[in-house]
């Protein structure tokens, strides 16, 4: 079983004027000691998305590990170290047969039974969420507060991702709650570095 990182941070180029901030944002983060960070790009074309990906990858190296969200293709095309799904993507087994046996896979998950369905899969680790009101998807999945989470901790022994509205303030309940790592997008956006220091002294 693979041992995720406490702090998971999630790089959304629609959360940045450009891209250039988003690469200084990566490697601000990798700098504060992140070792893996998963690309999000829900609006960009694949050849943009491509460029983006391989770009992260030749800055950073290989001192983290590079996460991408959705596309199979992208996430071997740009040499990336594992793929997360949503709901509405590939399946897990048909993801799982295109990037192989050596790459993490992630599925994300809004209830119990999805969680439970998600766990008979070959995916390395699970998320539930949001788990508080979130900003940063156009159409959230209802909330699942921290009791969701611990619900989530009965179903599965993978490794369990929180994510939706976490921030320094209740970062630390949640892994109480039994959350291995926390996604976090928002509230690393300001000053990334200081940022994610904070969030490793919070979760330490």
């Amino acid at each position: 079983m693979l041992r995720i990182p406490r702090l998971y941070p999630i790089l959304d180029p629609a959360c940045f004027p450009d891209a250039a901030g988003m690469f200084s944002a990566a490697e601000q983060l990798a700098a504060a000691g992140c070792t893996l960070l998963q690309y999000r790009n829900k609006y960009g074309n694949a050849r943009l998305m491509l460029e983006q990906s391989r770009a992260l990858r030749a800055r950073l190296g290989s001192s983290v590990k590079f996460i991408m969200n959705d596309r199979a293709d992208l996430c071997l095309a740009a040499g990336f170290d594992g793929l997360h799904l949503g709901q509405d993507d590939l399946s897990p087994e048909s993801a799982r047969r295109i990037i192989g046996g050596d790459r993490w896979l992630g599925v994300s998950t809004h209830n119990p039974e999805q969680l439970a369905e998600a766990d008979k899969t070959s995916a390395d680790y699970l998320a539930i969420g949001p788990v508080f009101a979130t900003t940063s998807k156009v159409n959230p999945d209802p909330v699942v507060g921290l009791e969701g989470v611990r619900r989530a901790r009965e179903l599965t022994r993978k490794p369990l991702v929180a994510i939706g509205g976490i921030t320094r303030a209740n970062a630390r309940s949640v892994i109480e709650a039994g959350a291995d790592a926390v996604a976090v997008i928002s509230d690393l956006l300001r000053d990334p570095r200081k940022s994610a220091e904070e969030f490793f002294e919070i979760l330490r």
